[in-house]
């Protein structure tokens, strides 16, 4: 079985015999399955109203349980954007109703976002169609495989720095 990335690298032997491309293999394949898979969770996402980032934020905020509520700043630090982007994203989630934004009584310099109602019904409903689809995509590989898969990813992670709380 053979796939675009196979033809990079024959390309790359021919052209380039005294390297090794197949580092390229492995990153090529990383990115273009992070391209087409992205693609697929778009469509899936703009299929419920929502984009991507809309949907990560609205998930962030119900994952972390009752009252489905995090400051603004806890927002930028799981979502790697600045706070700019991360205001700007609020913004746009308020103005449909699916966040609401307060200032914390405790710490009058800090911005607390919640979870309506409306949000958390979309994102419940969302999530359980987020992960049958991501079950869908993932279907070509075997349950032993995808754990393979999945420890293999997170030590590639952890080797370039990606820990909890960075």
């Amino acid at each position: 079985m053979r796939d675009n990335v196979d033809r990079v690298l024959d390309q790359w032997k021919a052209e380039r015999p005294d390297i090794d491309p197949a580092p390229m293999g492995v990153v090529g394949r990383i990115a273009r399955a992070d391209r087409l898979l992205g693609l697929e969770l778009r469509d899936h996402f703009a299929d419920h109203g929502l984009q991507r980032w809309e949907f990560d934020i609205l998930a962030t905020l119900r994952r972390s349980g009752a009252p489905h509520q995090l400051t603004a700043g806890a927002l930028v630090e799981t979502s790697m954007v600045t706070s700019g982007a991360i205001t700007n994203r609020i913004d746009r989630l308020a103005s449909r109703g699916l966040v609401t934004r307060e200032t914390d009584p405790g710490n009058r310099r800090s911005v607390l976002i919640t979870l309506t109602d409306e949000g958390l019904r979309l994102v419940d409903t969302v999530v359980a169609t987020h992960v049958a689809n991501e079950e869908r995509l993932l279907a070509p590989l075997t349950g032993r495989e995808r754990t393979q898969l999945a420890g293999l990813l997170r030590k590639l992670l952890v080797g370039l720095g990606d820990t909890p709380g960075r």
